[in-house]
C-alpha cells in the first residue's frame, strides 16, 4: 500500500491528472463491503491532506462501520457531464481509521470546514490507481500500483 504522496513520487504525470477528477467536483461514488460480503455504494467526498488522499464521514455512517470492519474500499471520481472532460479515475486499496489525536487534529487544520458534528476520518492507503480517457475514437487507460512504473493501454 501507498500514500498520496508515494504515488505523486511514482507516477508524476499520472497523479495530477487524477487529482483533478477528484478535486472537479465534490461528491464522489465510495464502495465498501457490507458484513454479508455484499458490495455497498456510498457518496462520499475526499480531502488531500498532507500526504494522504482522505475521506471524512459522519458518526456511525454505516459506510465508517464498514470500513472500520475491513478497510477495502474502491473510489469512482464523479464522471462530470457526458463530455468525460479529463477522464474517468478510480482507486482502490484500504482505508484506516484516523484515532490518534495529534494525527486528528492535523487532519483538522487541513479541511476547509471543521465537521459540524461527531465524524470518522479515514486515511486511504492506494494499491491501484486508474485513468480512463477518451483519446479520439480510443480509449487511454492509464494505471498504477505501488513500486510499479505507470502503464498505458490503448483500446478502440
Amino acid at each position: 500500500m501507498a500514500t498520496w504522496q508515494d504515488f505523486e513520487h511514482e507516477a508524476p504525470d499520472l497523479a495530477p491528472a487524477v487529482r483533478a477528477r477528484f478535486e472537479a467536483n465534490r461528491h464522489h461514488v465510495l464502495a465498501t463491503l457490507r458484513k454479508s460480503g455484499a458490495p455497498r455504494v456510498s457518496g462520499t467526498e475526499v480531502q488531500f491532506v498532507g500526504a494522504d488522499l482522505t475521506i471524512g464521514s459522519m458518526y456511525g455512517a454505516v459506510k465508517a462501520l464498514d470500513l472500520r470492519r475491513d478497510g477495502r474500499f474502491a473510489l469512482h471520481s464523479n464522471p462530470g457531464d457526458e463530455t468525460m472532460a479529463g477522464g474517468d479515475a478510480k482507486i482502490s486499496g484500504t482505508a484506516a481509521e484516523i484515532t490518534d489525536e495529534v494525527e486528528l487534529s492535523a487532519y483538522l487544520s487541513d479541511l476547509p470546514q471543521p465537521p459540524p458534528g461527531p465524524f470518522h476520518a479515514f486515511r486511504l492507503e492506494l494499491a491501484e490507481v486508474v485513468l480512463t480517457t477518451v483519446e479520439g475514437d480510443h480509449l487511454l487507460i492509464r494505471s498504477w500500483r505501488p513500486g510499479e512504473p505507470e502503464r498505458s493501454v490503448t483500446r478502440s
